[in-house]
C-alpha cells in the first residue's frame, strides 16, 4: 500500500487550485494568489501528483477542469469558505472588546435591555455579555466586570455607586382604564390587582398591602388577585389589561412616555421605598477603555432614569 496516497492534503496547493479552477487561467489565479505562475503550475502538478490524477486540461489558450477536478471542487469550495469563515471570527474576536455585566433578571428586561441599543451604535467594537439572575455571580468569575444590582444602603458592597432610588406607582394599560375607570384609589374595588410574589425583604415595601395602607379608605379589597414571581411579568399583565400593578417607576417611565401605560393617581399615588438600584465594581477586573465607556454610558442612564423618576407623570 502507497502510503502517500493516503496521507493528507495541504492546504497550500488546494488554495491554487480553487484559485485556477474559478480563474480557470494559471496567469489569473497566480495574479489573485500574488505569487508567480510557475508557482501555481508547481502547486497544481504536486496536487496531481498527490492524487494520481489530472485535474486541469492544459491547452494552448485555455484551461479546462477535468471530472476529477470537478469533484474535488466540490468538496474544496465549501471546505475554503468555512475555514475562512473561521479565520475571521476569530481574528475579530481578537479585534472587539467584551464587557461582562451581572444583573437580575427584571431589571436586565425592563431597563437595561432597552436601553441597550444605544450604547452599542455609539460603540460597535464593544461585545457585552449579560448574566442575568437574582443570586451574585461568583466574585471570581473572569469574564464579570461589574454588576447591577438592589439592596438596601447596609448592604451595598464596599465602593458601589447608587444609581437610583425606588419609587413605587399604581399603573394600568389605557384600554383596561378606558373600561373600567380608576380616577381614585377608592375605585381599586372594581380592579384586580397584580401582586409580585416575593418573600425578600423588600417585599413589604413593594406590595399592594403596603400601598392600600397609605392610600386608600380602611379595609379596602380590590376585585381580585393575580400573584406573579417576577416583576416583568407583573408589568407584562398590566400592559395586556390583566389588572394594575404597583410598579417600579424606573422600569415603566418609557411605557408610561409612551402611552402604553397610565399612571392613573400621578405623583399623589406613589410611594418610596429605602431600597435602591447600585452599580458594584467587580474585584479584580481589569481596567479597558471598552469597560470605562460601558461605565460611564450606565451612569448616564442611570441619571436619566433619575429625572424621569421626578418627571414621568407631567412628562
Amino acid at each position: 500500500m502507497n502510503a502517500a496516497r493516503h496521507r493528507p492534503l495541504a492546504i497550500g496547493p488546494l488554495r491554487s487550485f480553487q484559485a485556477v479552477a474559478r480563474r480557470l487561467s494559471f496567469r489569473a489565479a497566480a495574479e489573485e494568489m500574488h505569487v508567480t505562475q510557475p508557482a501555481i503550475s508547481r502547486q497544481i502538478k504536486s496536487l496531481e501528483d498527490e492524487l494520481g490524477t489530472a485535474l486541469f486540461l492544459r491547452g494552448t489558450r485555455h484551461v479546462e477542469i477535468t471530472s476529477a477536478g470537478q469533484q474535488l471542487l466540490r468538496s474544496v469550495d465549501p471546505l475554503l469558505a468555512r475555514l475562512d469563515n473561521t479565520v475571521r471570527q476569530i481574528r475579530s474576536s481578537q479585534q472587539r472588546q467584551p464587557v461582562g455585566v451581572t444583573t437580575f433578571a427584571s431589571l436586565a428586561s425592563l431597563w437595561l435591555l432597552p436601553r441597550l441599543q444605544q450604547f452599542q451604535a455609539m460603540h460597535p467594537g464593544v461585545d457585552i455579555r449579560i448574566s442575568a439572575g437574582d443570586a451574585m455571580a461568583d466574585l471570581d468569575d473572569p469574564e464579570i466586570d461589574l454588576a447591577l444590582r438592589y439592596c438596601h444602603p447596609s448592604d451595598a458592597p464596599a465602593g458601589s455607586e447608587r444609581l437610583f432610588g425606588e419609587v413605587l406607582t399604581p399603573v394600568a394599560s389605557p384600554a383596561l382604564l378606558k373600561s373600567v375607570p380608576l380616577r381614585k384609589p377608592a375605585d381599586l374595588v372594581r380592579h384586580t390587582l397584580l401582586e409580585e410574589d416575593d418573600q425578600r425583604p423588600s417585599a413589604e415595601y413593594l406590595s399592594w398591602r403596603h400601598w392600600l395602607n397609605l392610600k386608600a379608605p380602611p379595609g379596602q379589597q380590590p376585585k381580585g388577585w393575580v400573584y406573579l414571581n417576577y416583576t416583568y411579568q407583573q408589568i407584562q399583565a398590566a400592559l395586556v389589561g390583566q389588572g394594575v400593578a404597583l410598579a417600579r417607576v424606573a422600569m415603566v417611565g418609557e411605557s408610561i412616555q409612551r402611552g402604553e401605560l397610565v399612571e392613573p393617581f400621578g405623583e399623589a399615588g406613589r410611594i418610596s421605598s429605602p431600597f435602591a438600584y447600585w452599580l458594584v465594581r467587580w474585584p479584580g477586573r481589569q481596567n479597558r477603555p471598552a469597560l470605562a465607556q460601558f461605565e460611564e454610558w450606565l451612569l448616564e442612564q442611570a441619571a436619566a432614569t433619575r429625572v424621569a423618576v421626578q418627571a414621568v407623570h407631567s412628562a
